[in-house]
């Protein structure tokens, strides 16, 4: 099989909603999705969605795209879905996700229960954007409105230092919130080691994982040897694309970490590569897999608040048909 032709179609989605982090906001999608034909016929996708204030830059999206792209047509080409070439298992039908709330700010009661009905196992709300008392008082009225079972994903995007961290984890502790996790709870360090000995004070100090996510460049030789937490996010981008991503994984797992993958702010092309990667890692993890409303929805995997139907057919299983965007020929 060869490539016989490569085209680009940038896109912009406008989301419903802005997104919002301790990093800031956004206001839509951005990206490129990359079109592969081969001389057999077969088509092939990739989704190139730069997030540079998350650690993925335009060269490391490129980079997934292509290979995502590849990957497609060599699954096509076997006729199995993608994430049984990469994990080399019999292919599964779906996956469990966590349900994605936003951030902290924007959630009252109303939305907490219209969420908590779908008995989503995990929710997702971002924390660490205000100060971490009113984010505790916040949480300390909405978590009697959960229903036992849930519990909370919480992500601070490397928003707290050391002291925070340490004063947030107590707090959630003694009044005792359903924490299932919270990631990236400290500010970037420049000296690894320095970070490495906050994160493992922290993780002693709590019950339920803590999680590196774009952190995740640091994880080195001397980080599997001693954990400093409990469990790793993995965007594909950030580790070489897909097969990188997968061989990280494969060592962490080894070292006793629980591994995840989440989405970013992909299109759903770069969301389904997301799924097939998680459905290699692990097949029975919550992972978080979140395609943001957008103003004007497009196609769309099959996928609900707490569960991701993964396509059924061979390779990526995106729509064999090009956007309606100007296209980019390479």
């Amino acid at each position: 099989m060869k490539i016989v032709a490569a085209t680009w179609f940038p896109y912009t989605l406008p989301l419903a909603q802005p997104w919002i982090t301790s990093r800031g906001r956004r206001e839509s999608l951005c990206g490129r999705l990359l079109r592969l034909s081969s001389d057999t016929g077969l088509v092939g996708w990739g989704d190139a969605a730069p997030l540079p204030e998350f650690g993925i830059s335009a060269a490391d999206a490129q980079r997934l795209a292509r290979e995502t792209a590849v990957l497609d047509l060599c699954a096509q080409s076997r006729q199995i879905p993608l994430h049984a070439l990469l994990s080399q298992q019999p292919a599964i039908s779906h996956l469990n996700t966590h349900c994605n709330l936003g951030d902290l700010g924007r959630i009252d009661a109303d939305r907490l229960q219209a969420f908590s009905r779908d008995e989503a196992p995990a929710l997702k709300i971002k924390v660490g954007v205000m100060a971490w008392r009113d984010e505790i008082d916040r949480l300390q009225h909405l978590v009697p409105d959960l229903p036992s079972a849930t519990r909370l994903r919480l992500d601070a995007n490397q928003a707290w230092d050391f002291a925070s961290a340490q004063a947030f984890i107590d707090a959630c502790a003694e009044r005792q919130f359903p924490i299932e996790s919270i990631e990236e709870p400290l500010q970037a360090c420049a000296e690894p080691d320095q970070f490495h000995a906050q994160l493992y004070a922290l993780q002693q100090r709590c019950r339920f994982p803590l999680a590196v996510d774009e952190s995740a460049h640091m994880i080195d030789h001397a980080f599997l040897l001693k954990p400093p937490v409990r469990r790793i996010v993995i965007k594909p981008a950030r580790h070489g694309g897909l097969l990188g991503a997968l061989h990280l994984a494969r060592r962490a797992q080894a070292a006793g970490l629980d591994c995840l993958v989440t989405s970013a702010l992909e299109s759903g092309c770069g969301l389904l590569a997301c799924a097939h990667l998680a459905a290699a890692i692990d097949p029975t993890a919550i992972h978080g897999l979140h395609l943001p409303r957008l103003r004007a929805t497009p196609p769309r995997p099959g996928i609900d608040s707490r569960r991701f139907d993964l396509p059924t057919g061979p390779g990526l299983g995106f729509p064999a048909r090009p956007p309606d965007h100007a296209p980019l020929r390479q």
